[in-house]
């Protein structure tokens, strides 16, 4: 059968865009992330700007699939479905990726620090070793985020750890880091989701929780607490983390623009953390939350105790030694450069 020369120009041609959309796909990856903060919020404000940011620079090779409000379920939920395949990657807290890497928790250790100037110095030369850890683990993160100090809320006064070990204590289900850590407190905690703190706040199931005072106000349980002990109980922070398999998908020339947009994203987001919870502390004061102060007495107290908790941490293989040596000495340095 005779085909006409402009018949034939008209195939191939189309044959090129098909071609063309094929390869086109090939190279496109879609990152399907969840995320408990709602939307609105600051944290996903930042992150869809970035993604926009991505999709732009790499011609659109790269997108983001947000999946905000905790519809996809708690951090364990989210990691489990990243596991197969039904998502890539999550905005959750430090602990929850504790069993992939526990020095995750490096900055986790109980009343390690005692001020936010501590922990500046520490973060320029820990936070890599961290990042590190996770990625040689499976994840991918852009930097830390910090979450601020938790601090004990509570629906009864608490100055001294006695007081404490009378209390019904939450900790986050499936975190058997944390779980041991409080323990060695004198205290057994009683394990909720993070969903279901709030009520178990109402009903009386629980009655102290320990969490930063932006966390306490954007998870609105700062409405069923009177008290805050002003202690720096542990540091907390988060991560934007990606499942490795799946950012190796991409070329290297668009992973290193992931890294580099998203990084300044997870940098923006720490340091406008640090701002909003300076504002949430005094939200919980107008509210006539009353801030306690331990007496010099009972602060020894909580540091002994806090101490043997980061003794057990270390001694269990949590942390490893030198590392915790590290960032003492770190903190060793901080406090003599103040001196002078």
């Amino acid at each position: 059968m005779f085909i006409g020369l402009k018949t034939c120009r008209s195939l191939f041609l189309a044959l090129l865009f098909i071609l063309g959309l094929g390869a086109d796909t090939a190279w496109a990856v879609r990152f399907k992330i969840a995320t408990l903060s709602p939307e609105g919020s600051m944290w996903m404000e930042k992150m869809k700007q970035g993604a926009e940011k991505v999709t732009q620079q790499t011609d659109k090779r790269v997108s983001f699939k947000f999946y905000s409000g905790g519809v996809m379920g708690n951090d364990q939920a989210v990691l489990k479905k990243i596991r197969i395949g039904q998502l890539h990657g999550g905005a959750v807290v430090g602990g929850s990726l504790s069993r992939f890497f526990p020095s995750n928790q490096l900055y986790a250790q109980p009343m390690k620090f005692s001020m936010i100037e501590e922990i500046d110095h520490v973060r320029q030369y820990m936070d890599q070793y961290i990042i590190d850890g996770l990625e040689a683990n499976g994840f991918v993160v852009f930097g830390l985020i910090g979450g601020g100090f938790a601090y004990i809320m509570s629906q009864n006064p608490i100055e001294t750890v006695e007081d404490l070990r009378k209390q019904k204590v939450w900790i986050p289900d499936n975190d058997k880091i944390s779980q041991d850590s409080i323990k060695a407190f004198g205290i057994s905690p009683i394990p909720l989701p993070l969903a279901d703190v709030r009520t178990g706040l109402q009903s009386g199931l629980i009655n102290t929780v320990a969490t930063s005072p932006v966390g306490a106000v954007i998870l609105q349980w700062h409405t069923q607490i009177k008290y805050v002990t002003d202690i720096p109980l542990i540091y907390l922070h988060a991560v934007l983390a990606i499942d490795k398999k799946r950012f190796s998908k991409l070329s290297a020339t668009d992973q290193t623009i992931v890294r580099r947009i998203m990084g300044d994203v997870s940098r923006q987001i720490d340091i406008r953390n640090r701002e909003d919870n300076i504002r949430a502390a005094e939200t919980l004061k107008k509210r006539g939350i009353t801030f306690i102060n331990p007496s010099k007495q009972a602060m020894e107290n909580w540091r002994e105790t806090g101490l043997r908790a980061s003794e057990k941490m270390i001694a269990s293989g949590v942390i490893p030694r030198q590392k915790a040596a590290e960032m003492d000495a770190l903190l060793k340095t901080f406090h003599a450069g103040r001196t002078h």
